[in-house]
């Protein structure tokens, strides 16, 4: 520790921080303007001088480091005089009425702080209000340059430039005549630092400033972000990130930051609905309830427990996730139970334990910045989890190297060392050639290998046949690149490797993941901070929804029903039943069979998610029961409930999430819900109750719920509301004393010392061009839009991208006469849409792109029946079509 004299006492402080932050940790409040925590610190506004003893004249707090037998003087006269007249240079020209309607702006403050009347009428300089979100007036900018370093140093944009120089300095977009035709990406950093309001929400202009502040988790991607949400008059009224978590650090992206407007959607369902004679009633909760628990009761008198499926909401949190899985164990007495994991990750959870005995990701988004390469496969992770994206950015910025698996050159392809355009389907051979030269020149960690691996002779003559120069001609990708990718990963260590649904939505996805962590595995890099499998999840809760028992076969915890049965009989005082569940598609195959009866689909629109489309609709349509809990009347509402619960949004109600580094974290409600709306927890206790069960469904408050979370699953136990109220705990954490385990595998695998290689021979889709299907679509999300587009279609960010799009190459276009904004029919074999044509340098030809995520369209009419052989999730990723322009 530095000991040092601040204004006449003595204090202590770490080596290695500036002298402004001693300054802070010492209580001594100090005006910046230039400075943010999340940013280098240049010393450019001068306002956080301080005097050093020894040193000919002031120096900048902010970026000085602080030096043992520093005395330091931070209020005296001359320092003050000195603050005051660079403010009043600063307030030339500043418009005066600003500082009125909002003083507690940061550079107003300390104009009244310092007596300092602005001089201006805020005579004209840029202003723009194309933006849905960011209103832009440059009359209250004060060239202190945050706008400009946070979006290059945290979202690595480079959105803002200075324009001219001297007193004609001008801050505008360095692209296109206004914000929104720029290249921002909307993730609101720029205002976020702002200091003034130059930069500033559009909703805060038009609703107030914020009254209250509550903390929360994102309710969109995985990732987990937290933030603080600001309300006024019971209302949102803007949200910014909270500085101090450990999973964003201080940023969000458009949609945590901007889409929370769905919770006032004039579509909004408030009350509960019965559909009679195909019209839907709206009901009480009483009649709602009793109805429902009438029908089910029906049902399984006539037709057994095994006639019922519940699906789970990733959108809700782990306490409404286990109260659904336990109601079916508990209340129906089947395993039938399941969510949204099945056509995403659970390939990723399947193949990650049968390899290492835990199915989820090894390591933390912290060892971003600790990896000297990192790995991205099947992800378009600046797109769909924009602030891991932004992460991974800044690193390969400051050095790290990277390799990008994608058949189109996203983003962060176009950063990479290497890019493997993948052709659709053909992961398990392009991964078989990294192994293979990997093993054939001698890259593997010899010392991991002798301890850590089993099946290596085996694996050896395996990927003797898998040359790189075999595999080319099947993936798409040239010999010599791929050997630079393994190569690379091998040597450059220690190497991180993060994957998305592009490695998942195969009839090879668990094969593809175990293939994944076979080149973890031969190289070392798992154990050990800055390496490991990291699985980027998709919805918000997906991880919890899963790890919480929605699952045919696995218990809260992802413990098999089988093993976990005594533990869970002597909490829950109630039987588990036994008999293997069927998972949501076996559950769609099983309507469609006749043998399901009913389905309770818990924020979840299973019509538009899942693929072949038609066959979907059939199956519902021989469902006597078919009850729907969502926000608004969905897809699957629409054409096939019989009952509506209306529910409570994230925003709306307490728990916890789990995000895609295991990391569980506190949901608060923010605004009170609207209407006769209630929690999904709350709903499931009531219907519980109305079928005779209801001691088993007694809970005061979500931590309740939590706390019998903890008693059946040891390796939460430790996870207490009161340890997760500031940031999140990451499991395994057994006790309350546990810090949670940040790195999994160090020592040894849950499978024990070793880890087998698994040999993974190729099997092709089914699904291939032919004449008449010439075309390979994959289909995937946008920025700007989440998942279905429930809620974010619901907000300005239908402006930001108002529609599904068909993105194609020029070549591709060319030859059908296609220009941007033409309609194009796309036929499948199994059915047919209509999208625009985007033509974009980012995809390659023959291989068209489409976003599924509004329901105009239905994209997953087109995409196949084919399904992954170990857990039967779709393979939305290969599609044979037919393109005609309309």
């Amino acid at each position: 520790m530095l000991r040092v004299t601040i204004n006449g006492r003595p204090h202590t402080a770490p080596a290695g921080v500036t002298i402004l932050r001693a300054l802070q940790t010492a209580g001594v409040e100090m005006p910046t303007l230039c400075h943010d925590p999340r940013l280098t610190p240049y010393g450019g506004c001068r306002l956080c001088v301080v005097r050093v003893e020894g040193q000919p004249r002031p120096v900048t707090s902010c970026n000085t480091p602080l030096a043992d037998g520093m005395v330091i003087a931070t209020h005296t006269k001359e320092l003050e005089e000195l603050r005051r007249t660079l403010l009043q240079l600063l307030a030339r020209g500043y418009p005066a009425e600003q500082v009125r309607r909002f003083p507690e702006k940061q550079f107003h403050r300390y104009l009244l702080a310092y007596g300092v009347e602005p001089a201006g009428n805020g005579a004209a300089r840029f202003a723009d209000a194309s933006h849905p979100y960011i209103h832009v007036d440059m009359a209250q900018c004060v060239i202190c340059y945050r706008c400009v370093r946070i979006c290059e140093e945290v979202q690595g944009q480079f959105v803002w430039q200075a324009w001219n120089r001297g007193d004609a300095t001008e801050i505008r977009p360095a692209t296109g005549k206004n914000l929104l035709a720029s290249d921002c990406v909307s993730c609101g950093a720029c205002v976020d630092t702002c200091p003034t309001g130059a930069l500033e929400d559009k909703t805060l202009l038009a609703l107030g400033v914020p009254t209250q502040w509550t903390r929360t988790t994102c309710p969109y991607c995985g990732t987990g972000c937290e933030m603080n949400v600001g309300t006024r008059d019971n209302r949102i009224v803007t949200i910014r990130p909270a500085l101090d978590a450990p999973v964003n650090k201080g940023h969000l992206c458009v949609k945590g930051r901007y889409a929370f407007g769905f919770m006032d959607a004039p579509d909004r369902v408030t009350e509960p609905m019965i559909r009679e004679n195909g019209a839907w009633r709206k009901v009480s909760w009483e009649e709602a309830i009793g109805f429902t628990a009438g029908r089910l009761q029906q049902i399984l008198a006539a037709h057994g427990p095994d006639s019922i499926g519940v699906l789970g909401s990733s959108r809700a949190t782990n306490e409404d996730n286990y109260l659904a899985q336990k109601f079916a164990r508990v209340v129906l007495g089947t395993n039938n139970v399941d969510c949204c994991a099945r056509v995403c990750h659970t390939p990723t959870a399947a193949a990650m334990k049968a390899m290492l005995g835990t199915g989820a990701a090894t390591n933390s988004y912290d060892d971003i910045e600790q990896a000297r390469t990192i790995f991205v496969a099947g992800s378009n992770t600046t797109e769909n989890h924009p602030v891991i994206g932004a992460r991974i950015k800044q690193a390969v910025l400051k050095g790290a190297r990277l390799i990008v698996i994608d058949p189109r050159r996203t983003e962060l392809a176009e950063l990479a060392d290497c890019h493997l355009a993948v052709r659709p389907g053909t992961n398990v051979p392009l991964f078989n050639a990294l192994a293979h030269t990997i093993v054939t020149e001698k890259l593997y960690d010899e010392a991991f290998v002798r301890e850590r691996v089993a099946e290596w002779d085996e694996f050896c003559r395996f990927i003797q046949t898998w040359t790189p120069e075999a595999a080319a001609p099947v993936c798409g990708v040239e010999a010599a690149l791929n050997r630079a990718a393994a190569r690379l990963y091998a040597t450059e260590k220690p190497a991180l490797s993060v994957l998305g649904l592009g490695m998942t939505e195969h009839v090879q996805g668990v094969e593809g993941v175990m293939c994944l962590v076979n080149l973890a595995l031969l190289t070392g890099n798992i154990g050990k901070p800055g390496s490991g499998i990291n699985p980027l999840r998709g919805q918000n809760n997906v991880q919890g929804a899963a790890h919480m028992g929605c699952d045919p076969g696995s218990l809260t915890g992802a413990v098999a029903v089988k093993d976990g049965q005594a533990l869970f009989e002597s909490v829950w005082h109630a039987p588990v039943p036994t008999k293997p569940g069927l998972n949501q598609l076996k559950m769609v195959d099983a309507a469609a069979a006749g043998k399901l009866k009913a389905l309770w689909a818990i924020g979840y629109d299973l019509l538009l998610s899942n693929a072949n489309m038609s066959s979907t609709q059939k199956a519902l349509g021989q469902l006597d029961l078919v009850i729907v809990q969502d926000l608004f009347l969905n897809e699957t509402a629409k054409q096939f409930g019989t009952v509506f619960f209306p529910v409570a949004s994230t925003y709306e109600k307490d728990g916890t999430f789990m995000n895609a580094e295991r990391r569980i974290q506190r949901v608060r409600a923010i605004v009170p819900p609207p209407g006769r709306t209630k929690t999904d927890s709350d709903i499931v206790c009531d219907l519980a109750r109305a079928m005779g069960r209801g001691e088993f469904f007694d809970y005061a408050t979500p931590e309740a719920i939590w706390n019998e979370i903890r008693a059946v699953w040891k390796a939460g136990g430790g996870v207490t509301y009161d340890r997760i109220a500031q940031a999140g705990l990451q499991w395994p954490c057994p006790t309350e004393q546990h810090p949670g385990l940040t790195v999994l595998h160090a020592e040894t695998f849950n499978v024990g010392k070793q880890a087998a290689l698994r040999r993974i021979p190729f099997r092709p889709t089914p699904e291939t061009v032919t004449d008449e299907f010439p075309f390979l679509l994959t289909t995937g999300r946008s920025l700007y839009h989440f998942n279905a587009g429930t809620m974010t279609m619901r907000t300005p960010n239908a402006i930001l991208r108002p529609a599904d799009l068909l993105d194609i190459a020029a070549a591709d276009a060319k030859r059908l006469g296609l220009q941007d904004g033409d309609r194009v029919r796309i036929r499948s074999r199994h059915g047919e849409v209509v999208l625009p044509a985007h033509i974009s340098d980012v995809v390659q030809a023959g291989q068209p792109y489409a976003t599924f995520q509004t329901d105009q369209v239905f994209v997953n009419l087109v995409t196949t029946p084919h399904r992954d052989r170990f857990v039967q999730t779709p393979e939305f990723k290969v599609t044979a079509v037919q393109l005609r322009k309309l």
